[in-house]
């Protein structure tokens, strides 16, 4: 409901039309039956926004026109496959291996997710500093919305769950998040997620700094 919603706005409607190929704002306009200028503004602003780009030229009677398609990004956040497939694979992990084997491949999957993403290029600043960065990009990277709370130890804290449609029915998907942020922030990380209706991430911050040691020990050899 909520994606038709959000494509029932001249924006969606473009974006529902570029979905089946390259068009031009004349093809646009006439299918949705806007003014050129109308359409020309909304484009401007979505390949601004990195929603479409240039495909090319169509040759007109007078003058080419300019074709538009949807960037690769918008279109793999369009598609409505990944989450389905997602879920299946999770339940075949499930049915076919031990509790304790799930939970190591998904730790394994955090893992390469932190080299994968910026967090594998971690900060040599403080804790504190490493701990606040990780969250920014959580909610950066994941769409994720994180905060710090820091009461005698730090905790990353979520209003939401990015992984929400997983984590219900396989609370090991928690523990991809838990072994990202452990390898980024080269300390130990406990998720304490919030699973029971809307759930909600959590992860504690182990305050003993692990990286510091390390240089504090390399400073005396």
């Amino acid at each position: 409901m909520l994606r038709k919603q959000l494509l029932d706005t001249s924006r969606g409607r473009i974006v529902t039309l570029l979905q089946h190929g390259g068009l031009t704002v004349a093809d646009i306009a006439s299918a949705l039956r806007l003014t050129a200028n109308a359409v020309r503004a909304q484009i401007t602003a979505m390949e601004r926004d990195g929603v479409v780009q240039r495909l090319g030229r169509r040759p007109g009677t007078t003058r080419p026109f300019h074709l538009f398609q949807l960037t690769p990004e918008v279109e793999q956040l369009l598609s409505q496959a990944y989450l389905p497939l997602l879920t299946q694979l999770l339940q075949v992990f499930a049915n076919a291996l031990p509790a304790k084997q799930v939970d190591a491949l998904m730790r394994e999957a955090g893992k390469g997710l932190a080299n994968e993403l910026p967090f594998g290029r971690r900060s040599t600043g403080s804790l504190r500093s490493r701990v606040s960065a990780a969250s920014e990009l959580l909610n950066k990277e994941l769409g994720a919305v994180t905060h710090v709370e820091a009461n005698g130890g730090y905790v990353i804290r979520g209003a939401g769950c990015p992984l929400a449609a997983l984590t219900g029915k396989h609370p090991a998907v928690c523990l991809a998040l838990e072994s990202l942020l452990t390898e980024a922030l080269g300390v130990d990380v406990n998720e304490c997620c919030d699973r029971t209706g809307r759930p909600k991430c959590c992860f504690e911050i182990d305050g003993h700094d692990r990286s510091a040691d390390r240089r504090s020990q390399g400073r005396r050899t």
